[in-house]
């Protein structure tokens, strides 16, 4: 096929969508973020470690376990999904699927009752169906974005759907704080208040209502994307034939990648350090927990601080994206997050730096009250302040250098590099705590995460990669 009669509008649109629906657009990340700021993070897992796993080292254990699980179905589907897309043309059917799985899954969550015998097969499965709910959906609304705005505006656009995302994480989190989740011993809310809707602290029924919380979440602020922005023509193509073309196209993306040696390497780095990212947000909490005793409250509050500085990180990064470019923006994040790992490492409930000795909270001394934890509590707060910008400038960068037409394909890819190793970080992490029976030796295994995508993304021609 002779590629320079295609029509001009397969190449490019001409024109963009109004104000409104990229604003819609924006919501998705508004709509989805309370699941990981609520389920993987801050709430849910936390709570999982501490009250239905048999101890904090098994809770990291098993949830890594799952997360790895989640993952490799991730990964083995999701480029072949993206090709699916890209022939039958509209997204927002995929959207609204993989959304119903985020719903559902995360809906479980409220059964997992501590003292059930199946409560821990319950929370692991519903957080499972929701986490490949949550990212096959991001997959399909990260395709969407070429087709909204300018190439020199993806930065600002990716940018600013994280921020968005962020304070949509912080408000949910405030919500759950102020009236859900109860201290188990006082029964009153960071607020101070009795939990809404009866909830029975000793139950820890605010904890678990995190769940149904993200769900009708998500099902409320994800509206206006489907209501107002604007979706891919239809094809006509059955989804076999795009299924058939779209495992023959896959097979033949992977092999034209040694011919696009800039997007093939930055696949490469962007497998590795996003694994290493997904790993830590998935056990900073539960980490927390364990280590130095954070319960509900103290673990809400860093929360709310973390998620405070990831909004502005993610505003910022999106501007610097700009300006600079995604490529030092994301190596900068990288080296911010080595620091940040190595510092929680050195630091004990009775020590800093590695050898330092420090006084251990007593109690009634308040929260956050020793040394050791207020360190941590900067780590996480660096954390936050860079992720941001590492994973909007990831896909800012990925879209500028994806092929012309193809953006559903090489978002599969994208998703594909993130998620194919993601089942190992976790599995590795949880493995390295089994043996040692240390949530510092799982922990320590990300470093090389960081190290290795850090070094790899550095290589990358990001001027030869437009070229295309």
């Amino acid at each position: 096929m002779n590629l320079s009669h295609a029509p001009a509008a397969a190449i490019a649109p001409v024109t963009y969508p109004p104000r409104r629906a990229v604003t819609a657009w924006l919501f998705f990340d508004w709509a989805a973020q309370p699941f990981f700021t609520l389920v993987t993070t801050f709430v849910f897992a936390p709570f999982f470690a501490s009250a239905l796993a048999a101890d904090a080292a098994e809770g990291q254990a098993l949830w890594g376990y799952a997360t790895g699980f989640a993952g490799l179905c991730i990964a083995l589907l999701s480029p072949l999904l993206g090709g699916i897309a890209d022939r039958t043309g509209p997204r927002k059917p995929w959207i609204a699927a993989f959304g119903a799985l985020l719903v559902i899954g995360s809906a479980l969550l409220w059964f997992a009752r501590p003292g059930s015998p199946a409560a821990v097969p319950i929370a692991l499965a519903g957080f499972i169906i929701a986490t490949i709910g949550a990212e096959f959906a991001t997959i399909f609304n990260n395709a969407m974005m070429t087709r909204l705005v300018p190439p020199e505006r993806l930065g600002w656009l990716s940018g600013t759907g994280w921020a968005i995302g962020y304070l949509g994480g912080l408000i949910s989190l405030a919500i759950t704080l102020a009236l859900l989740a109860a201290d188990p011993l006082t029964g009153k809310t960071l607020a101070g208040l009795v939990p809404i809707l009866g909830l029975d602290a000793a139950a820890r029924e605010g904890d678990r209502a995190s769940g149904p919380l993200t769900a009708l979440w998500f099902v409320i602020f994800v509206t206006p994307m489907f209501l107002l922005t604007p979706d891919s023509p239809g094809t006509g193509m059955r989804l076999r034939e795009a299924a058939q073309g779209g495992l023959s196209r896959l097979k033949a993306t992977i092999a034209e990648l040694p011919r696009l040696p800039a997007l093939g390497r930055f696949l490469l780095a962007n497998m590795i350090y996003q694994d290493g990212l997904v790993a830590l947000f998935a056990f900073g909490g539960i980490y927390a927990a364990g280590v130095f005793g954070w319960q509900t409250i103290e673990l809400g509050i860093f929360g709310i601080m973390l998620t405070i500085t990831g909004t502005l990180g993610a505003w910022f990064g999106g501007k610097l994206d700009d300006r600079i470019g995604g490529k030092p923006v994301v190596l900068g994040a990288i080296a911010c997050l080595l620091f940040a790992c190595l510092g929680i490492l050195s630091l004990g409930p009775d020590r800093i730096f590695f050898v330092l000795p420090a006084t251990p909270p007593a109690p009634g001394d308040g929260l956050f009250a020793s040394v050791p934890e207020r360190i941590y509590l900067a780590l996480g707060l660096l954390i936050g302040l860079v992720a941001g910008p590492l994973q909007a400038s990831s896909r800012s960068l990925m879209a500028r250098l994806a092929p012309t037409g193809r953006h559903g394909e090489f978002f599969g890819l994208f998703a594909l590099s993130g998620k194919v190793t993601s089942f190992m970080g976790p599995t590795f992490v949880a493995l390295a705590t089994t043996v040692f029976a240390s949530q510092q030796a799982g922990l320590a295994v990300l470093i090389a995460f960081f190290l290795v995508g850090g070094a790899l993304l550095a290589g990358v021609n990001v001027k030869q990669g437009l070229a295309k």
